[in-house]
């Protein structure tokens, strides 16, 4: 026993149109009498016989905003990873200009939002767009400083 007769009909037959009436598709081969649809080289793909279209009925979504603010988010178990690995220092005030020179954010990015996700164990100066209550209060507990950006 092999795979060839266990499944025995793997390949079905092309079907050979225009070849005789006996065939069941000869003559017009399927398509009918006359006609856009029995020419050849004719795609209608979504014709619906001058109906307004399907994609032009339903409603378009979503929304491309113009003046888009691309805010960067760093969590405090992040900023506590980049110290770590010594990607930025603390030793002076930590900004949204400094983490771009070390590539952690890239030149898109105009504001900077921190999150108190994790802890911080240095103790940190930083300059922020937006920041959480809980980063606030962590951040402030260790005996760090945070500058508001306010425009």
């Amino acid at each position: 026993m092999n795979l060839n007769t266990l499944n025995y009909k793997i390949k079905s037959k092309k079907i050979r149109v225009g070849r005789g009436i006996g065939s069941g598709k000869g003559k017009t081969c399927g398509r009918g009498m006359k006609g856009q649809k029995s020419r050849s080289g004719v795609a209608i793909k979504s014709f619906e016989g001058g109906q307004m279209p399907l994609y032009r009925r339903l409603p378009k979504r979503g929304f491309n905003p113009i003046f888009k603010k691309n805010v960067a988010i760093l969590n405090l178990n992040q900023l506590q990873n980049y110290l770590s690995k010594n990607l930025i220092s603390n030793k002076n005030t930590l900004n949204l200009l400094e983490l771009k020179k070390s590539k952690i954010f890239k030149k898109k990015t105009t504001k900077l939002k921190l999150l108190g996700n994790g802890e911080l164990k240095d103790k940190i100066n930083i300059e922020v767009d937006f920041i959480s209550k809980s980063a606030k209060e962590k951040i402030e507990k260790i005996g760090g400083s945070i500058k508001l950006i306010t425009k």
